[in-house]
């Protein structure tokens, strides 16, 4: 006979929907949740950050015959990975909740709407573990990305600001990582001051100062002296792209230059091969 409790064993499985506005509901198998029951979302300890962030969400008895809490889209979550936890009690360890299916078809278009600042963003997803996780971004303006075209010789980028627009003396700032080296290119914008393309010379990255840099990260200077915006996508349903959104490399006098997105879904650059 196994020892092995029923609480080990039971694993919750909790199905999510996301809206437009930002909002996700949780539904759990729990038919008749009482006053003690929470929904626990707690944020991954990060260096440098003792305790974790935590947001308590109030299970309710929903007309399905199943319990459900809600995620409001304010206040936002700090960004990071948020792992789902069930309490049942003030004195009760969290229960690490399972992941079932996850309805998210409305983010699918989340770039086609401009956002305010500051840009949030939060998506449930299965982690590799089968739990469930939210994925949650904030940040004062964002540049995100819609084509990635690679060619001999250049890559082309096509993206809109989200957050803040143009304004006299823009920029794109590829900047070498971990090292002083700089590149700037010039955006074409489009009339409305959101939308706007730059193409990078991949020569450009590996040559001079920049020889011996692997990686570049890209950055838009929406106006002379403002701060740098970070491109990237994450205004969609997928929570982690850099091993599914998976760009070809250009070769550039032997050495390979490959856009890519790295584990924060921003964008950059990678220069591989003999220098």
């Amino acid at each position: 006979m196994s020892t092995t409790s029923d609480k080990e064993t039971r694993v919750i499985r909790v199905t999510c929907t996301a809206d437009a506005d930002g909002r996700v509901t949780f539904h759990l198998p729990l038919p008749e949740p009482d006053g003690r029951h929470r929904l626990l979302l707690r944020a991954r300890p990060r260096k440098g950050v003792p305790d974790p962030a935590e947001r308590r969400l109030t299970l309710t008895a929903g007309a399905d015959g199943r319990a459900r809490a809600v995620l409001e889209p304010l206040p936002a979550l700090e960004e990071g990975r948020w792992d789902a936890f069930l309490l049942t009690g003030a004195d009760t360890e969290p229960e690490r909740l399972g992941s079932g299916p996850l309805d998210l078809r409305v983010l699918v278009d989340g770039a086609r709407t401009d956002r305010p600042s500051p840009v949030a963003v939060r998506i449930p997803y299965r982690a590799l573990d089968g739990f469930l996780t939210v994925r949650a971004w904030l940040r004062t303006a964002h540049a995100e990305t819609s084509r990635v075209e690679v060619a001999d010789h250049a890559t082309t980028v096509t993206a809109r600001l989200h957050g803040v627009s143009f304004g006299d003396g823009a920029g794109v700032r590829l900047r070498g990582r971990g090292t002083g080296a700089e590149r700037t290119v010039r955006p074409d914008t489009d009339a409305d001051g959101r939308g706007f393309r730059f193409t990078v010379d991949h020569a450009g990255l590996t040559g001079g100062d920049g020889a011996d840099v692997r990686y570049w990260d890209v950055d838009v200077l929406p106006a002379e002296g403002a701060a740098p915006v970070r491109v990237g996508r994450l205004l969609d349903d997928v929570a982690d792209r850099k091993q599914s959104f998976v760009h070809p490399a250009a070769d550039s006098g032997g050495r390979l230059v490959r856009p890519y997105y790295t584990v924060d879904n921003d964008l950059s650059l990678e220069v591989t091969g003999p220098s």
